[in-house]
């Protein structure tokens, strides 16, 4: 086994060091894959077989199943689906209609933390182009992806694979190239030029969706429309294009661990591979993908703010045979300096002597900085609760 200073740069040194058991040296394996730069998609260029160790979500994968609960769609509880709300005639003054809009999401926040929308008002064409766009950044030659690698998660365009790759037990079959659109977007020329314009277009048609759910939910919660809005909960927009390639060995590892988002809100794209899954009455549900219709998912940070009148969803991605999937997540929260330290807390008006706050003010920051220093499947609000 190769030292810590010293490369692995092959597909057959990464298999091999895959078989290793007594003198694995992880953290040369991890090295080589952040060296290379070209992410999972690049062990799939290169024509490996099998799943290198560093992503076995365990050390035996015989255990796999019994520590992640890991199992096929086929094997998830598929009597039940996630809400659905169509948002037909929203704007329309219909009053009557829209409380019951309201109610619907009501019900899907408060039971589901997780719902999807129909008749959102985005262009069935750019859903396809966001999708098309991901797929030709993340599958165009590695030496021009490689141009956007980096670890410095502050770049407003940034390509990297497992964010948490040095502080997890096990890595993920993912890849992503992020794009912070709100509230300072990046110079156009800064994007990837072979999704540079959908990028545009699609974030500015989800900021309108956007704006238009957080009025949804503000009044679901049963404050005032703008309340949320005027929080801030919309003030920073990252965009997140997921590339999960097709995993030789998918029971060994995961898309994306249990987690739920450090976000206020995420309106989710995905492709026609399915994958998704989120635990609901400690059952995992498939959310198979729906021509033209988005997930939106709350964050843990709408749960915080609303003293757990919603809650934040917990979710995942099997790894798959198949592939590549793609999902495009927008999520939101502050992003300035003065949004993410401005003091958060539950919502006054739902705090009363019956409902007393269950969290404790914080920041953004200081939320953001707990999460990082921690395993994504730990508990974000834990350490909060008074």
């Amino acid at each position: 086994m190769k030292s810590l200073n010293m490369v692995v740069t092959s597909t057959d040194e990464l298999e091999a060091a895959a078989t290793v058991s007594s003198d694995y040296d992880r953290k040369s394996e991890l090295k080589a894959f952040d060296d290379s730069k070209a992410g999972v998609q690049g062990l799939i260029e290169n024509g490996i077989t099998k799943v290198p160790r560093m992503f076995y979500c365990v050390q035996s994968p015989n255990d796999l199943s019994d520590v992640v609960g890991l199992t096929s769609s086929a094997d998830s509880n598929s009597k039940l689906s996630i809400p659905t709300v169509d948002l037909t005639g929203i704007h329309d003054g219909d009053h009557v209609l829209r409380d019951e809009v309201v109610g619907r999401v009501r019900h899907a926040c408060e039971k589901w933390g997780i719902f999807q929308v129909t008749n959102h008002g985005i262009p069935t064409h750019v859903l396809d182009e966001m999708i098309q766009g991901t797929c030709r950044f993340h599958q165009q030659d590695a030496k021009v992806r490689k141009e956007y690698y980096t670890r410095d998660f502050s770049r407003k365009v940034a390509y990297f694979s497992n964010p948490f790759l040095y502080n997890e037990p096990s890595a993920i079959w993912s890849d992503t190239l992020s794009c912070v659109c709100a509230p300072h977007p990046p110079k156009a020329e800064e994007l990837p030029p072979v999704c540079r314009e959908v990028v545009i277009e699609y974030s500015k048609e989800v900021m309108a969706l956007a704006s238009d759910l957080l009025e949804l939910l503000s009044e679901a919660l049963g404050i005032n429309r703008f309340h949320l809005k005027e929080m801030g909960c919309a003030e920073g927009m990252s965009l997140l294009c997921h590339y999960y390639p097709p995993c030789p060995e998918p029971e060994l590892t995961l898309g994306t661990f249990k987690h739920s988002d450090s976000s206020f809100m995420t309106i989710l794209l995905q492709h026609q591979i399915g994958g998704l899954q989120v635990l609901h009455d400690n059952q995992w549900i498939d959310v198979p993908p729906m021509k033209g219709v988005l997930i939106v998912n709350i964050g843990a940070l709408l749960q915080l703010v609303s003293n757990d009148k919603f809650i934040g969803v917990e979710h995942r991605v099997l790894a798959n045979h198949i592939g590549p999937r793609i999902s495009v997540a927008c999520s939101f929260r502050s992003r300035t300096p003065e949004g993410m330290s401005k003091v958060i807390g539950p919502i006054k008006e739902l705090v009363s002597e019956e409902s007393p706050p269950i969290y404790k003010e914080t920041s953004i920051k200081e939320f953001l900085t707990h999460r990082t220093a921690n395993s994504i499947e730990a508990s974000s609000l834990q350490p909060f609760k008074l």
